[in-house]
Formats: C-alpha cells, structure tokens, sequence
C-alpha cells in the first residue's frame, strides 16, 4: 500500500494559522497529515476537530492523536459542519479552516474499497461504505441519459453516451460487481485515449464523484466555513480537479464581491471575504516526489471583520 503524501502541506497550514491558541478545523482528516502539522504548530491552549466520512480515516487518527487532549475527531461528513459545531458549542469561534479534498491513497489502494481500476476489489467506491448505494448499486439502476451526463459533466468523458451504452449492454449480459470488470468494459468501448492513462480513469473518477455527491458536499459546506468563523478566521481549501476548483474559485470571488441591488436603490454589500493571493500550486520538487499533487490547488480567503 501507498502511504498517504499529505498535498501543499506546509503551504495550506501556514497560510491558515493566525494563533497559536485557537481553535481550526479540518475538515477531511485522510490520515492526519495536515492535522499532525498543525498540532505541531499549535500551543496547549488551542484545540481541533477533524471531520472524516471514511471509518477506517477515523480509526487511525484516533490512534495516531490518542492522547492529545487538543484534538477531536468527528465521523461525519464536512457537509454537517455547521450541525456539529453548533452541537459542540463553538460554532462561530473558529479561527481557521482547511479541506483536502478528493480520495486519499489509502482509499486508491486497498482494493476492498473499489476505488481503484487497476487492482480487483468490490466495485464499492462509497467513502462511508456504510452509507448510501455503492458504485455497483448505482450502475444497477442508472439509465443511459444520466449515466453519459455523469461521465460528461464529472469526469470530462469525451466517449461518455458510447461508454454510457457498454456499461448498460454489459449490465444485461450479467451485473457490474468488481472493479477490474468494469475497467475492461471501459477499456473494450473506448475509441482511443492519453498514452500513460488508462482508458477508464475519467470513468472511474465521474462514478465516484456521483456515487459519494462529492460536488454537492463542496456546495454545500462552503457557506457554512464563512458562517462559523470568527473575523478574521481563514479558510484553505486544496483541489484536485476543476469542478472542483470552479466551485472554491467563484465562492471567493462571489463572497469577496457580493451582488448588490440591481435597482441601485440599496447600498452595495460590504465584502466577506478577502482573498489572500493567488492559486497555489505544488511546486516541481513536491511533485516529482509525489506525483498525485501535480492536479493539486490550494485556495485561501480571510473572513472580513465586517462579515455576518
């Protein structure tokens, strides 16, 4: 197995930490990486909440932290970020917020998770496999005009409607099950592809997206980030493709210049958010030492004083 490279660690951290004492939240742990970081910078005083969907992430940041009275790990997904801050009483004292997102290494590798085309495991994909429909169920029952816009529109799949109709003529013959059993279906109906990548990455990429509503966690979480920071409070939030980086992007702009009346009648909305820099991006020494950051941004905003 991969062990898991932690992406613009120091970049995300740093750029996210203004006091020693306060309290931040990550809000996908992965194997604490960027957490371990950050405890590393922290003091006595300060405190944070990690948030998983994955058990098996849960499992081994409660093992690596056991015992740091500053950190508290959270088996929910970052979309109920708010909910739970609320639960715990600190919503709105926040001095800082970071998301890793996409799939981590462990889930590529252990082939039990059906992430990955290139080992056989279950075609499962689900990143709280004890929640909702797997990637096998899915395919199951999803009709052809849903399918092909989920490859298109998910995985920028250029062969989506031809790939769409292999799936769904293979699913007659017997049901999709493993993994390398779909990757050979796609591979059999794709016309051509990128030499070094495998015909069924985008495939794989889009059913996983679908399968864990992986943009409407994006959506939803970002308003909640501003709501439960104090002023001053900064978020940083790396992506790893641009669906993605499209949503974190216009958010920031959206926020750092809200609409105003469109009548004029009313005064334009203060900002509520600054920007801070531009995109950050891996530099060559971090990809060539892990090559899954080169797709990787790194966004940064600071919640103004003036904010709601």
């Amino acid at each position: 197995m991969t062990a898991h490279v932690s992406v613009l660690l120091q970049e995300t951290v740093d750029a996210m930490v203004t006091d020693t004492d306060g309290l931040y939240v990550d809000c996908t742990l992965g194997r604490g990486g960027h957490t371990a970081y950050l405890l590393s910078l922290l003091g006595p005083g300060a405190r944070v909440i990690g948030f998983d969907r994955d058990p098996d992430a849960i499992d081994a940041v409660r093992e690596r932290f056991a015992g740091d009275h500053r950190f508290t790990a959270v088996h929910r997904p970052f979309a109920d970020l708010s909910e739970t801050l609320d639960e715990l009483g600190v919503s709105g004292q926040v001095d800082g917020v970071m998301a890793d997102l996409g799939v981590s290494s462990p889930q590529l590798d252990v082939a039990e998770r059906g992430f990955s085309f290139q080992v056989d495991g279950p075609l499962d994909m689900r990143m709280d496999p004890s929640r909702g429909q797997s990637a096998a169920e899915w395919l199951a029952t999803v009709k052809h005009p849903d399918l092909a816009r989920a490859l298109r529109t998910l995985g920028d799949e250029a062969h989506a409607s031809r790939i769409a109709t292999a799936i769904l003529e293979a699913r007659a013959t017997a049901p999709i099950e493993r993994t390398l059993q779909l990757a050979s279906i796609v591979k059999a109906a794709h016309p051509r592809w990128e030499p070094g990548r495998h015909p069924a990455t985008k495939t794989f990429q889009a059913i996983r997206i679908a399968v864990n509503a992986e943009l409407e966690q994006i959506d939803a979480v970002l308003p909640q980030i501003l709501a439960v920071m104090k002023p001053g409070g900064r978020m940083a939030v790396i992506s790893f493709h641009s669906l993605e980086d499209r949503r974190i992007k216009r958010f920031i702009r959206d926020q750092a210049n809200p609409p105003g009346d469109p009548l004029g009648f009313l005064p334009q909305p203060p900002p509520r958010v600054k920007p801070l820099g531009k995109a950050i991006r891996p530099s060559a020494v971090e990809i060539d030492a892990n090559p899954r950051a080169r797709s990787s941004v790194l966004r940064v905003a600071e919640k103004c004083a003036v904010s709601a």
